[in-house]
């Protein structure tokens, strides 16, 4: 398994050939696993989903992501996770369900670390926190493609991004809850850190 890390933004287009260069080659059983860790300059992203109606101002570049999902944004601030994992190699017949939960659980053991109970929706992708006055938000959005049983694309946390900025689309289709992020709940953790959890707690979710 190799733990990729971009200490600069990475332009959207360079992930997605990065993507599919190594998924070709774990397909071809000649190259690792991986799962690389950056950030995005301030862009939105279309999943297979996406209605023409939820992108209400495109003040950002738009990219045909062609995961799953409807549109989300991807900006400063926010810590992506691309996963690129076979699943014909992990325990059990491959199971893109118990994948997405994976991705779930591996967001919600991370996040309390940081004393953050993160949560999921039924009929909601992604992970939501309980607000102060009840209110519910996104702090994690999950997209995820899967080609010859090896998995693209991943998961976003919000740490510390312009949350105005979501404004620009209807994030994954959900207009009545709002998005959130560590720093909105007033925790102050920084991308070195964060990255530091993740990677343990995928050991523990996904190797465990």
């Amino acid at each position: 398994m190799e733990w990729k890390v971009s200490e600069k933004p990475v332009a959207y287009e360079d992930a997605l050939s990065f993507m599919d260069e190594r998924v070709a080659a774990i397909h071809k059983h000649g190259g690792e696993e991986c799962v690389w860790l950056l950030e995005h300059p301030s862009l939105y992203t279309a999943g297979t989903s996406a209605k023409d109606t939820d992108l209400l101002n495109a003040e950002f570049p738009v990219y045909d992501a062609g995961r799953g999902g409807q549109y989300t944004y991807h900006g400063p601030g926010q810590r992506v996770a691309y996963v690129m994992l076979d699943l014909k190699e992990r325990e059990g017949a491959p199971d893109i369900k118990k994948y997405v939960w994976n991705l779930e659980e591996w967001i919600v053991r991370t996040l309390a670390h940081f004393d953050i109970k993160g949560e999921r929706r039924c009929g909601r992708v992604g992970i939501w926190v309980v607000m102060p006055d009840g209110s519910e938000k996104k702090i994690a959005a999950i997209g995820v493609r899967v080609r010859h049983w090896i998995t693209l694309h991943g998961i976003a946390i919000n740490i510390n991004p312009d949350l105005s900025h979501f404004g620009g689309i209807v994030p994954c289709g959900i207009s009545e809850h709002g998005v959130t992020s560590l720093h909105d709940l007033g925790i102050e953790v920084g991308a070195d850190e964060l990255d530091e959890v993740l990677q343990r707690e995928f050991e523990g979710v996904f190797n465990g």
